[in-house]
C-alpha cells in the first residue's frame, strides 16, 4: 500500500510489531516433543491478545493461525497434533495478520535444538540474503534487480531459489501490488519499487528444488526435487534511503 498519512504509518507499525512479536515468541516457545498444533495455538492466542486476526485464516480459510512448515515442507504447512517437533528439525513459521484494517506479514526458518542434520548453513544463507536484498531496496530500484541479487547470492552460497514463491505488496490486504517480488530476475519486468509503499520481502532458498508443488492436502508445498527450503520475510516501508523494517520485533537476524 501507499502510505499517504501518519495514521496509515501508525497502523502499519502497530500490526507489524504484533506479527513480529508473535513470530519471535513462537520461535522461543517451540520445544522438542511439542506438536505444531500446540505451537500454532500459542501463536493464535498472542494474536488474539492484541485484537489481531490471522491473515491466512481470514483470507483463505487456512486451517491454522500460522503456517508451520517442518523439514521437507517448503511453505504453507498445516499445524497438526500429529506433527511432533524433534531435535534438529528445520522449522519455518510464517505469521501474518490484520489489525484495524492494516495487514502485515513475516516469517523465519530456524533449527530446533542441536543442528544434527546441518541445516544451519541454509538458514544462515536465507537470513543473510534477505538482509542484503532489503538494504538494496529504495524508491526507483527495479524489482527484477532485487530478484537477481537474491539468486546470485544463493548461487554463491551453493544453493538455489524457489521460482514460484514470491514477496508481495502488503497493507490494506495480505497480497497487493507488486504481486511478484521474485527470487530471480525476470528481464521483461520493468516494475520499480515506489517510495512510501509497504511490501513484504521474502527469500526462498533451497538445497535441490526450484519449484514448489502442492501436496494433496491442498495447502502444503514441497520442493519439486526434494531437499530443503528456508524462508525469511520482513515487511518494510520503502524510502529513498535504507528501508524501514516494520517487523523488526521478530528479531530474525539476532
Amino acid at each position: 500500500m501507499s502510505i499517504t498519512k501518519e495514521s496509515e504509518l501508525i497502523g502499519m507499525k502497530k500490526i507489524s510489531e504484533v506479527v513480529g512479536t508473535t513470530l519471535k515468541l513462537m520461535r522461543e516457545y517451540a520445544k522438542i516433543g511439542m506438536s505444531t498444533k500446540e505451537l500454532d495455538e500459542y501463536g493464535g492466542d498472542i494474536l488474539k491478545s492484541y485484537g489481531a486476526k490471522s491473515a491466512p485464516y481470514e483470507t483463505y480459510g487456512f486451517p491454522g493461525y500460522s503456517c508451520i512448515s517442518v523439514n521437507e515442507e517448503a511453505a504453507h504447512g498445516i499445524p497438526s497434533e500429529k506433527k511432533i517437533l524433534k531435535e534438529g528439525d528445520l522449522i519455518n513459521i510464517d505469521v501474518s495478520a490484520e489489525l484495524n484494517g492494516f495487514w502485515s506479514d513475516n516469517g523465519g526458518s530456524f533449527v530446533l535444538g542441536k543442528d544434527i542434520h546441518n541445516h544451519q548453513p541454509l538458514v544462515n544463507a536465507s537470513k543473510n540474503i534477505l538482509r542484503k536484498a532489503i538494504s538494496n531496496i529504495k524508491g526507483g530500484v527495479k524489482v527484477s534487480e532485487i530478484g537477481y541479487l537474491i539468486e546470485t547470492e544463493a548461487k554463491k552460497s551453493g544453493f538455489k531459489v524457489i521460482k514460484n514463491l514470491a514477496g508481495h505488496g502488503v497493507g490494506r490486504s495480505l497480497h497487493e501490488e507488486p504481486e511478484n517480488i521474485l527470487n530471480y530476475r525476470v528481464r521483461s519486468n520493468k516494475e520499480r519499487f515506489k517510495k512510501n509503499t509497504t511490501v513484504a520481502i521474502e527469500t526462498f532458498i533451497s538445497t535441490n528444488s526450484t519449484i514448489a508443488v502442492e501436496l494433496n492436502d491442498g495447502w502444503t508445498l514441497v520442493g519439486n526435487r526434494g531437499g530443503y527450503v528456508t524462508q525469511h520475510e520482513q515487511t518494510i516501508l520503502i524510502t529513498d534511503k535504507i528501508p524501514v523494517i516494520l517487523t523488526e520485533s521478530n528479531e530474525i537476524w539476532n
